[in-house]
């Protein structure tokens, strides 16, 4: 573990520098791995939860290290594998993946490895810790170290003279567009701009050349590097738009502790107006960003009587930090809710095609992301 602080101060978990700021405080959060069984009464350890960002190197982190109980159990949803698939196609057609060649690919707890894709395009794996052709961290497992350096430094060093590396992050500046604090999260301990990308895949000898935004998640960014290279023109531009957008400004990025506060009063307020209407709300997703907003919003079983979740591990659980219970699928359908609050907006195709009884019983869904903006607009 790399602790973040000296002598009470705070240093960079990538350049090791003092200079920065804590750019939001999101107060005390549960850790969002980890569900207790629903016998379990609590209450749930909270943790300090902080994000700080570094005025050097602009790399936006937590601030704090904490030994979070985590047991992830999470399922990857059908939008990540589509998302996966666009982006291969996308280097193929820009003639960035080499057409032979090996592959390394530094796993993630998400999952969802991009191996038996490359395989099929005849890269082969390369031997353990070996240099390769490929070097891949496309499934967002960088942001899981809390030792940034040294993460950085095994991924170029895994890349051989001439080699690519593949990088895919939630980009920051769609986080910050979107307000999206919930995002935020423990064990995730680094939150990337594409500026802060390049400044850090420079530092250990790398240049970003090309850069691939996608929709995933509200902006997901996947960035090519190797030794060398001219960076292209569409990597310029992204990399001035979240300049503009405030990634290294810390004012800027305090409009997430206001947020925390703001959006927990109106989900709890849309609940109770659901309630009021007769209307009874179940969640879809007991994902990460869900627990916090939640916890936030300190709404129980009494307004939200189960979020459901495809993962068989996370049910018969309760969601981080509340009473509210982690039901499957069918138990939702069975409950014929006239509103099914959607916390991850990314899989509305997917659990609308996977659950055609919610509406059939005259359901709606209802994308969270809409609740907090003031909309509540039907989906």
């Amino acid at each position: 573990m790399i602790s973040v602080e000296s002598a009470g101060r705070t240093r960079c978990r990538y350049c090791r520098s003092e200079h920065g700021s804590v750019v939001a405080d999101l107060g005390t959060q549960p850790g969002c791995e980890y569900f207790p069984p629903l016998g379990d009464p609590g209450p749930d350890p909270v943790f300090p939860l902080r994000l700080w960002l570094c005025a050097d190197c602009g790399l936006a982190q937590l601030a704090d290290d904490t030994a979070v109980p985590e047991d992830p159990q999470g399922t990857q949803p059908e939008a990540l594998t589509q998302q996966a698939d666009d982006a291969l196609g996308r280097l193929l057609t820009s003639r960035i993946l080499p057409a032979a060649g090996t592959v390394a690919e530094f796993p993630s707890p998400h999952g969802g490895s991009w191996l038996p894709r490359l395989a099929a395009l005849g890269l082969r794996q390369a031997p353990p810790d070996a240099p390769a052709d490929v070097v891949l961290d496309c499934c967002f497992g960088l942001m899981h170290a809390e030792d940034q350096e040294t993460a950085f430094r095994d991924r170029a060093a895994r890349t051989r003279p001439g080699g690519l590396l593949l990088v895919q992050f939630h980009s920051l500046a769609s986080i910050l567009r979107r307000t999206e604090w919930n995002a935020i999260r423990h064990g995730h301990y680094a939150y990337y701009s594409v500026p802060a990308m390049r400044t850090m895949l420079a530092g250990v000898g790398l240049t970003a050349f090309a850069a691939f935004w996608f929709p995933l998640y509200g902006g997901t960014v996947l960035i090519a590097a190797r030794r060398d290279a001219d960076p292209d023109t569409d990597l310029a531009t992204l990399t001035e738009r979240e300049i503009g957008c405030g990634v290294l400004d810390p004012v800027a990025m305090g409009a997430f502790s206001a947020a925390v506060r703001s959006d927990g009063s109106r989900l709890a307020g849309w609940l109770a107006d659901e309630r009021r209407r007769g209307r009874r709300v179940y969640g879809y997703g007991a994902a990460s960003r869900s627990v916090g907003l939640l916890h936030s919003s300190g709404v129980g079983r009494d307004l939200l009587p189960g979020v459901a979740d495809v993962s068989a591990a996370k049910q018969h659980s309760r969601m981080p930090g509340t009473d509210i219970p982690v039901i499957g699928t069918q138990d939702l359908v069975t409950a014929e809710p006239e509103s099914v609050l959607l916390f991850v907006p990314d899989l509305l195709d997917e659990v609308r095609a996977a659950l055609p009884g919610i509406e059939a019983n005259g359901g709606r869904w209802v994308v969270a992301d809409e609740v907090l903006d003031g909309k509540g607009q039907v989906s």
